[in-house]
């Protein structure tokens, strides 16, 4: 699916979470937003800076422990107004979109489908 950008999104997050299947996960708090973004919690694993993480990729083993069911990356693309997108995976909320050579997810709020 192609989109447009119709408003800019910077990362907030320099060094994002990312893990391999099977990875062990620490889960913490679910994400409590204005935005929408429903089923997002907030995950640490050895060697990583914590991040946000779909729920759909977390098997947990208990109320703050989990596996990972696929290989994740948290790495938001950055974007500008009018920027044209290739958009694949959809997940509460956000998309994982391609400009170029660069990949990551963008908020699909600041996206128009085209």
């Amino acid at each position: 699916m192609k989109f447009r950008v119709i408003e800019a999104h910077r990362s907030e997050y320099p060094e994002p979470i990312t893990f391999a299947k099977g990875a062990p996960l620490s889960i913490g708090e679910r994400y409590d937003g204005e935005e929408g973004w429903d089923n997002w919690y907030w995950c640490s694993t050895a060697g990583q800076s914590a991040g946000w993480v779909p729920g759909q990729v977390i098997e947990r083993l208990g109320d703050d422990q989990g596996i990972a069911l696929e290989d994740y990356c948290a790495r938001e693309l950055e974007v500008q107004a009018g920027d044209c997108l290739v958009g694949g995976r959809q997940l509460n909320g956000w998309v994982w979109c391609s400009k170029g050579r660069a990949s990551g997810w963008v908020p699909l709020q600041v996206l128009q489908v085209i």
